[in-house]
């Protein structure tokens, strides 16, 4: 079995005033530690970087030589594989987008997940809504508590 995070669980994990920062160092270290397949999009990986070093975003924001050492942790381990666009990138983007707009916000979604469809990833643990919107796409929101 294969799987990937949204950044927003990378962002959780590194930020320590966030109210999921527990529960995303839980699930960070089950996807290092576990044998199964943890599959990250480079795109995942840049926005975390631009992010989480972002007074705006993160407060206070991380070092960008620890946010790159975080990012080299993930690299390395090796139960990891890093996804890139292949040829076919862009007509299965507007396959898998044909239904709806994509503007603003949606368009890092929208890149994400047609990177997973083409590498065969079908669960992506976010807690974006926004990913719903694919069908082909396993979301799982390790954030929400039971009864929700």
């Amino acid at each position: 079995m294969s799987f990937s995070i949204d950044v927003n669980v990378l962002l959780y994990a590194s930020a320590s005033s966030s109210p999921f920062h527990a529960r995303a160092g839980e699930l960070m270290q089950q996807c290092c530690a576990g044998s199964d397949l943890f599959c990250l999009g480079w795109p995942t990986l840049m926005a975390y970087l631009r992010m989480v070093t972002h007074p705006a975003i993160v407060s206070p924001p991380l070092p960008a030589r620890e946010a790159a050492q975080n990012v080299e942790s993930l690299v390395r381990l090796p139960n990891v594989r890093l996804l890139s666009e292949q040829d076919g990138f862009w007509d299965l983007y507007r396959e898998a987008t044909r239904d709806f707009v994509v503007r603003g916000k949606l368009v890092p979604d929208a890149h994400l997940a047609t990177l997973l469809r083409q590498h065969g990833v079908r669960i992506l643990y976010t807690n974006d809504r926004d990913f719903r919107k694919f069908d082909f796409l396993e979301v799982r929101n390790p954030f929400e508590t039971s009864g929700d």
